[in-house]
C-alpha cells in the first residue's frame, strides 16, 4: 500500500512538469503561426514564402505527433522539437526581413 501512495505521490509530482513542457511547444507552435499569418497579411512575405515556412511547421508538428505517439514525449525528444522550433523561427524572421514582399 505504501509503495503505491509513493508511486502515485510521484507520478503527481512529475505531471505538472511534463503538461508545462507540452504546453510550451504547442504555444510556441501556435505563436510561430501567427508569425507567418502576420507576414502574409503585411505583406511582408510572398505565398511562396509562406507556403516554405508552412511546411517547416507542418515538419515540426508531425516530430511532436511522432514523440506523443507512445504517450510520453522524453526529454531528447522535446529538445529535439525545440531545436527545430527554434530553426523555423530563425527562417521567418529572415523570410519576413528580406527585401521580397507579396504584391
Amino acid at each position: 500500500m505504501r509503495i503505491k501512495l509513493t508511486m502515485i505521490a510521484l507520478i503527481v509530482a512529475t505531471l505538472p512538469s511534463f503538461v508545462a513542457a507540452q504546453s510550451r511547444i504547442d504555444q510556441r507552435q501556435e505563436n510561430q503561426q501567427k508569425r507567418i499569418d502576420q507576414g502574409v497579411k503585411s505583406g511582408q512575405l510572398t505565398d511562396k514564402e509562406a507556403a516554405r515556412l508552412q511546411k517547416g511547421q507542418q515538419r515540426v508538428q508531425k516530430m511532436e505527433d511522432k514523440a506523443r505517439a507512445d504517450g510520453k514525449v522524453t526529454p531528447e525528444e522535446r529538445r529535439r522539437i525545440e531545436r527545430a522550433q527554434d530553426r523555423e523561427s530563425k527562417r521567418i524572421q529572415r523570410e519576413s526581413n528580406d527585401k521580397q514582399r507579396a504584391k
